[in-house]
């Protein structure tokens, strides 16, 4: 019984500036690394799941949000966390870059990226859990049939102590 925590980026793990797509634009919530060393304390993978529009928008490139992400895990692990695997979703139905112009199953509330991460990590979703700041990381959770938990901000690492701590037999 492998359990995982599912977290959105931006208004989760960092402050949402609108269009994250570098450090220098970066800002950790509070409590988020250490958020992240509790839950691999506790022996949960730690997964990422972001929509970035921003790349369809051409604010930034996937090499940039591929990076950004890097970055985060590496940040995590001199924390003493771990980031175990991560998606993001660089498409939009109205993109200004016409090679990101489409739906996808990927983009949250699609459960594209959390269906792919718990295929190939070979997790049940009564064993995970999603926090997301957006109605919409709350349907992509609901949708792959594991627990949502909306963020509301402030200490992430208070909040992902009551999530893990609640049964798993709660899930939707």
């Amino acid at each position: 019984m492998r359990r995982a925590l599912f977290l959105d980026r931006d208004g989760v793990i960092n402050v949402d500036h609108g269009y994250v797509g570098s450090r220098d634009r970066f800002d950790w919530m509070p409590g988020a690394r250490e958020a992240v060393r509790y839950a691999t304390e506790a022996g949960w993978l730690v997964f990422i799941v972001t929509n970035q529009s921003g790349v369809a928008r051409g604010f930034y490139t996937e090499d940039a949000v591929r990076d950004l992400l890097a970055w985060i895990a590496a940040e995590c692990r001199l924390a003493g966390g771990r980031i175990d695997d991560f998606r993001y979703c660089p498409f939009h139905p109205e993109a200004t870059v016409e090679a990101y112009r489409r739906d996808s199953d990927w983009r949250k509330p699609a459960p594209g990226m959390l269906l792919d991460l718990m295929r190939a990590w070979d997790l049940q979703p009564k064993h995970c859990a999603m926090i997301g700041d957006q109605p919409s990381d709350m349907e992509a959770a609901l949708r792959a049939g594991m627990r949502g938990h909306l963020f509301p901000g402030g200490d992430l690492l208070a909040f992902v102590r009551t999530v893990l701590e609640e049964p798993p037999d709660t899930a939707r």
